[in-house]
């Protein structure tokens, strides 16, 4: 029922964000030697690589990177070499896979879902659901994601949106390794973060303000002084106790997103990712805030691919990713003159592809990917400003790794 409500709700008018496709590719048919060499490490980490390493140790797992730095890399131009560097430094820091303590069938599928210890039995099952569907992985996708009474879209940004970020990689390389890899990733992170997508209540209850800006609403998250000195450190320890014991003020905030306008708020949503970024005044280029430029530059890669109905429920589960984000950083200021007055000396996005494949934190997964992320949001909007690419140019000087 609560499925049937939300698309009902978010079907209205002008609730699709009508961007065109990015560039799609093909890495199965690829006949370049990149091409192919991206398919065989591919298929080399989905064999002997766990989705999750540290799965059983919950404040120390890591999530498999190796797909999103190789996918990233390629799709800047990296060759043979380079994406043979990649997987020989970033394979050494990954589990194998160990088997689950049981199989997952397709009659008791949902009962383990939120246990990284089923990753190996999930991407079974969703590897014979391949198989069901004739190898047509957007079917199996489809099957899953955006069917039935409780699709599995609305859990998409769990796990710090790490399985948003995979469906995106899968889709932009028609990798149905990677496709199987991402259903296992939103199984073994699903929570119940969910139920502020599934249940339309929640953004349909009436806000105490109203605004169209991402970036007004983290500002009036930042003056919010009820957050004052909740939290003692940084982290990703806080978003447990955020959700347990200060909901009611996250979603006041999350609920006063407005969007008349989809495709210009979509935008201004991704200025805001890069800002945060690129600009907010804690620690250099850390893991969370890479993990909000990241998970929107997958929406900008998915929206155009995927049915309009989940367009806005997918922005807003962005939304409540970031904020709940900004607030266990302890909410750092954004200072936007960081970037805007960032002199790139003559540098362009060659130079940061570059860079990225050939520079120091070359086999980095959050530079290679940072530096794709911010070059894929330039491409989509009019960088007359140069605001992106001082971005870009910013973090390539002063990552440290």
């Amino acid at each position: 029922m609560a499925s049937f409500i939300t698309q009902l709700f978010y079907s209205r008018p002008n609730s699709a964000v009508r961007i065109p496709s990015v560039k799609l590719h093909n890495v199965e048919t690829a006949v370049e030697k990149s091409g192919r060499t991206l398919k065989y490490f591919l298929r080399l980490n989905h064999a002997n690589n766990a989705i999750w390493a540290h799965a059983a140790t919950k404040h120390s797992e890591r999530y498999n990177t190796l797909p999103s730095i190789l996918i990233s890399a390629y799709l800047l131009g990296a060759n043979y070499n380079e994406l043979q560097n990649i997987y020989d430094t970033q394979s050494k820091t990954l589990d194998q896979w160990t088997p689950s303590p049981h199989e997952v069938t397709g009659d008791d599928w949902r009962d383990y879902m939120g246990k990284k210890e089923y990753q190996r039995a999930y991407l079974d099952l969703f590897e014979d659901k391949l198989v069901d569907d004739g190898y047509d992985w957007k079917a199996t996708l489809n099957r899953f994601l955006f069917t039935g009474k409780e699709p599995l879209i609305h859990s998409i940004t769990a796990g710090l949106g790490c399985p948003l970020i995979h469906l995106a990689y899968a889709y932009e390389v028609s990798s149905p390794v990677v496709a199987t890899e991402a259903l296992a990733h939103v199984a073994v992170c699903y929570d119940d973060v969910r139920k502020y997508s599934e249940d339309a209540s929640y953004a349909d209850a009436e806000p105490l303000y109203r605004s169209d800006s991402t970036m007004e609403i983290l500002e009036k998250l930042r003056s919010d002084k009820r957050l004052d000195n909740v939290f003692v450190k940084a982290g990703e320890q806080n978003l447990e106790a955020i959700f347990r014991d200060h909901e009611t003020t996250l979603l006041e905030h999350w609920k006063a997103w407005t969007i008349t306008d989809p495709v210009k708020q979509f935008q201004e949503s991704q200025d805001t990712a890069v800002a945060l970024f690129a600009c907010a005044k804690s620690g250099k280029y850390g893991r969370y805030f890479f993990q909000v430029l990241a998970t929107s530059h997958a929406l900008r890669v998915l929206l155009p691919l995927i049915p309009s109905e989940f367009h806005l429920p997918l922005l807003r589960q962005w939304l409540l990713l970031t904020i709940a984000i900004y607030v266990s950083e302890l909410r750092p200021e954004i200072d936007l003159g960081e970037v805007k007055n960032y002199d790139v000396k003559g540098r362009d996005w060659d130079w940061a592809a570059q860079e990225a494949l050939r520079g120091p934190h070359s086999t980095n997964p959050l530079f290679v990917q940072g530096i794709y992320a911010l070059r894929g949001i330039a491409q989509t909007w009019s960088d007359s400003k140069e605001f992106y690419l001082q971005a870009a140019v910013k973090f390539a000087d002063e990552f440290k790794g």
